[in-house]
């Protein structure tokens, strides 16, 4: 299958890119200079020049707090930029995976995210992934959206690699710990990307296939948590390993707001895919070693 992807260096582009061969998939990546999703008429030339089976948009406008001061752009880019990537993949008679995010939602309910649930996006982020998925949904019935959670890879700025670099010259760290969510390893979101793909060939609108599913890794923890597991990991490799001060969110403000519960329920993905992610703390384990193996060459 030839999958185009928009986004050149995203984590999640990039993971697909490294996977996709090895499932026997041609990836191409589309990204500026060629493309750029704050003017997106190109996906037109695009689909027409490589003629692919599928189209993953997964390019976005991810700066959470630079969002509060440049709506214009983040809509643009994440909010309208979709919808015409949509309408496009329509006109070529194409399906599209579109990936979307746990910000959609306000974090107050006090259980998992399901897909029905009424989103209520409280910042310009998750105000413009909202809009995006509504473009994609209306443009092209041949949809699938998958919202995700606190991506990280083994590349990329993530929280997992920061909290690596800030340990080397920090014997502790703050970190909240009343924001609970599903840390999601790239790689294994990429596979669950490949495996739906793989399953969307003569697709109907309507079908149980298309709409809007979760895609996060298995259980939950806090960012603090998840920081404490980050260096139990690197401890045990020989790496430097600092000591996890939890702190409220009250401690940390940043201009955007962040939901406090950000967990995503995926028992749809499984029912229809029969794809169940991975437990966080494995993909994190995996995530490590695979640093390791990077930095020895």
């Amino acid at each position: 299958m030839r999958i185009l992807v928009t986004g050149r260096e995203g984590q999640v582009v990039s993971a697909l890119a490294e996977q996709g061969p090895q499932d026997g998939h041609e990836i191409i990546r589309l990204g500026r200079p060629d493309f750029d999703l704050a003017s997106p008429d190109g996906i037109r030339a695009a689909l027409e020049a490589y003629r692919p089976n599928l189209v993953v948009s997964a390019a976005a406008y991810t700066a959470v707090d630079q969002a509060e001061s440049e709506p214009d752009l983040a809509m643009a880019i994440n909010g309208r930029g979709p919808g015409v990537i949509a309408a496009a993949t329509a006109e070529f008679g194409l399906p599209i995976i579109h990936l979307s995010t746990d910000y959609v939602f306000d974090g107050r309910k006090l259980t998992p995210y399901v897909e029905t649930d009424p989103t209520g996006p409280e910042g310009v982020y998750g105000r413009t992934k909202l809009a995006g998925e509504r473009a994609v949904a209306e443009a092209n019935p041949r949809h699938v959206i998958l919202r995700t959670s606190w991506v990280y890879a083994h590349g990329g700025k993530n929280f997992v690699r920061t909290m690596l670099r800030l340990a080397a010259d920090r014997p502790e760290l703050r970190v909240v710990s009343d924001q609970l969510g599903c840390p999601t390893y790239a790689t294994d979101l990429a596979s669950a990307i490949l495996d739906i793909a793989g399953k969307l060939s003569g697709g109907k609108a309507g079908d149980e296939r298309f709409g809007v599913f979760h895609a996060s890794g298995t259980g939950d923890t806090s960012w603090a948590g998840f920081a404490t597991a980050i260096f139990e990991l690197a401890a045990a490799q020989g790496r430097a390993a600092s000591r996890v001060l939890p702190i409220a969110t009250a401690d940390y403000p940043t201009p955007a707001r962040r939901p406090a519960n950000s967990r995503l329920d995926c028992s749809k993905l499984h029912k229809v895919y029969g794809i169940r992610q991975p437990h966080w703390f494995d993909g994190l384990s995996r995530c490590l070693t695979r640093l390791a193996q990077q930095e020895r060459g």
